[in-house]
């Protein structure tokens, strides 16, 4: 399968995801249509991923002056005592977690300034800092059975899901810090997901739960019609 396939096929498939964003899902005469190119691109998507690619990296100094937010929520989810928030790590695991905000932060810490890319066209430069998703992964010793991991928040029963080797990728981390500072409720404190090889809404805001399971998880979004890799 070529690159210039894979990219002709995420492009069909992120204009059906624009569609859906819009309110519209194909109508019975389109979505068997959408939903069979959606499928397509999450396979080639798949195969054409590399867990070695880094993102190209910018300087700080290139940041974007505005980084737009998101969220389900009707208000912008907040945590009342960070103290006493905890991120649960479970299923198919040995040793099942409960970390809290500094348990994370002590750990091994990464930071990088990537391009961030949203379903609905617009990109922005930011630097964010975390854990890297490995390091948790390897604490709670993810039995060989898993095959996909769920995130689950608090932003109004907000989830998806990812493939391992996505989830693996040594620039996906636990992001706990935006811009240099700690990271704020509009941009999913206190912890979300990131990766600059995903689309934007498979980057998890306002984290609670982390659950390694061997059927592929659905999500949010997703389950309206969006690609369920997306891959950048």
């Amino acid at each position: 399968m070529s690159r210039n396939v894979g990219r002709r096929s995420f492009i069909v498939t992120a204009a059906a995801a624009f569609a859906a964003a819009c309110g519209w899902d194909g109508g019975r005469t389109f979505r068997p249509v959408l939903s069979g190119v959606s499928r397509f691109n999450d396979w080639v998507s798949a195969r054409i991923f590399s867990s070695t690619r880094r993102a190209p990296k910018y300087d700080p100094s290139e940041r974007s002056r505005s980084f737009p937010a998101y969220h389900i929520s009707a208000m912008t989810p907040t945590v009342d005592d960070i103290a006493a928030w905890r991120l649960e790590v479970g299923g198919l695991v040995r040793t099942p977690l409960s970390l809290s905000l500094d348990e994370i932060r002590a750990m091994e810490s990464v930071t990088y300034t990537v391009k961030h890319h949203c379903v609905e066209g617009w990109s922005a430069i930011a630097t964010w800092t975390g854990t890297p998703f490995r390091a948790v992964a390897e604490r709670a010793g993810v039995l060989p059975e898993a095959r996909y991991v769920r995130f689950d928040t608090f932003d109004r029963n907000y989830y998806n899901g990812w493939d391992l080797d996505s989830a693996y990728h040594p620039e996906t981390i636990l992001a706990y810090g935006f811009n240099g500072q700690d990271l704020r409720p509009d941009h999913g404190a206190p912890l979300r997901l990131y990766a600059p090889h995903k689309l934007g809404y498979k980057l998890t805001k306002y984290l609670t739960r982390v659950t390694f399971t061997d059927e592929r998880p659905g999500g949010y979004w997703e389950d309206q019609g969006y690609p369920w890799f997306a891959g950048v």
